[in-house]
């Protein structure tokens, strides 16, 4: 079967319209240098039976992330997913719902997302809650925009140098194609975000802290939204793991103006980074502020409960010119999988699997500081944390592998000055049994 709907006669047809006689012409302001030189070595196809056989052979040399204990973290989270919500989630009326323009049509995914919605604004302690947006990143990018939109005469958003390094690249990537003015604030040894100098910076639209951090540390938020309110800017919170707020106060509880991050962890697989859930909140003063899309409540001729899609004000849509967004979409299936989730499990729920995690990873946090590991910052934290270790950690992580077990991953990745640090993460789906072999192996 082929895959390429064009004709001969159209293919003709699209290169007379634009002055070229072949194909390859199209392709003639590329440098020869540039240029692959020969055929490709494409294997021959296979039948199926034959291509089962090869991925099986290939599957042998591969180990899946399924198959280790992955004690890393940093924005991916392994979580168990109950048999209901994936059971809910295949069903095809979810599975295959399009994006819901037409209300009359698509009652139960409106009402799904609506949902949604409502749980997200209790868990975050907001007032408004949009249909979800791409993932962590992209939220904390629009969340910056918004409040640049909100402080229409300010210029410039500050941004936790604590927050996810790959969440500060999209922030980069959306910002400084505008007249932005993104101003990093530094980590003080406590791994909190040093807040001192947001008086020293001009047209302040918005700060951004990450809490648990990229270090796992807790922010004291509620501190940190009196000195961001001080200097009349937007305290915007974002997170990585949302688990944190079924044990800690929540960031509106703490005078957060936008909240926003990753929603990976309710009810979606690790999958090798993706697909994500952007979350995000905000106080109802902003709401037509908000990028993206919401779902709101209302009644329909015969006084009956109904749902529409109530602000929308992106690219594709109304308002192009003035549109909040250039996001098009929400993430569908996935928010409504993290509704399921969050509603399976409830908030004694969550504040149960919450105090799991806190707990697993003080134990091993504790018994690693008891084998001469030192915590590279003193304060609270989650279920990630990072430690320092009198000796080169890296052999014993190399043996650790070899046992199927990956601990920790040296933050040297992202920040030269941590090199030889390491970040663990412990989730409630981390045994005993494995926690107690990477001490022991530390230990030897």
């Amino acid at each position: 079967m082929r895959y390429l709907p064009h004709t001969t006669e159209e293919i003709g047809e699209m290169l007379a319209a634009t002055g070229h006689e072949r194909l390859e012409d199209l392709f003639s302001h590329i440098p020869q240098a540039c240029r692959y030189q020969g055929e490709i070595d494409i294997p021959k196809p296979l039948s199926e039976w034959a291509l089962n056989d090869h991925f099986i052979a290939i599957e042998k040399n591969i180990q899946t992330a399924s198959a280790k204990a992955i004690l890393v973290g940093g924005g991916s989270y392994s979580h168990h997913i109950p048999q209901i919500v994936t059971s809910l989630m295949s069903r095809s009326e979810f599975l295959t719902a399009y994006t819901p323009y037409q209300p009359e049509m698509a009652q139960g995914t409106l009402q799904g997302i609506f949902e949604y919605q409502t749980l997200t604004a209790r868990l975050l302690g907001m007032e408004v809650a949009n249909a979800s947006m791409y993932d962590g990143a992209s939220a904390l990018a629009e969340a910056l925009l918004m409040s640049l939109r909100i402080q229409k005469k300010k210029t410039s958003v500050a941004v936790s140098s604590a927050i996810h390094p790959h969440y500060r690249e999209v922030v980069r990537s959306y910002l400084l194609a505008g007249s932005f003015n993104i101003v990093e604030l530094e980590t003080g040894p406590d791994g909190r975000t040093d807040l001192s100098k947001l008086q020293d910076i001009e047209d302040l639209a918005g700060v951004a802290l990450q809490s648990p951090n990229f270090f796992g540390v807790i922010e004291d938020l509620e501190t940190a939204g009196t000195a961001i309110h001080s200097v009349d800017a937007l305290f915007i919170s974002c997170f990585t793991e949302p688990f944190a707020y079924g044990l800690f106060r929540s960031p509106g509880q703490c005078g957060a103006d936008i909240v926003c991050g990753e929603g990976q962890s309710f009810g979606m697989s690790q999958s090798f980074g993706g697909p994500g859930l952007g979350m995000f909140c905000c106080r109802s003063k902003y709401q037509r502020n908000i990028p993206g899309r919401v779902v709101g409540e209302t009644v329909d001729i015969e006084g009956k409960r109904g749902y529409v899609l109530t602000l929308s004000t992106r690219e594709q849509h109304i308002r192009r010119e003035k549109a909040t967004s250039n996001i098009c979409s929400n993430q569908g299936i996935c928010s409504l999988t993290a509704a399921a989730y969050m509603a399976s499990l409830g908030g004694t729920g969550l504040r149960r699997v919450a105090r799991l995690n806190y707990d697993k990873a003080s134990y091993l946090k504790n018994a690693l500081v008891e084998c001469g590991a030192r915590p590279l910052f003193n304060s609270p934290t989650f279920n990630e944390f990072v430690l320092n270790f009198a000796d080169d950690f890296e052999p014993v992580r190399n043996r650790l592998i070899d046992k199927g077990i990956v601990a920790g991953i040296n933050l040297g990745r992202f920040y030269h000055e941590y090199e030889g640090a390491y970040l663990f993460c412990v989730t409630e789906t981390t045994s005993k049994a494995i926690l107690d072999a990477v001490i022991s192996e530390v230990r030897s």
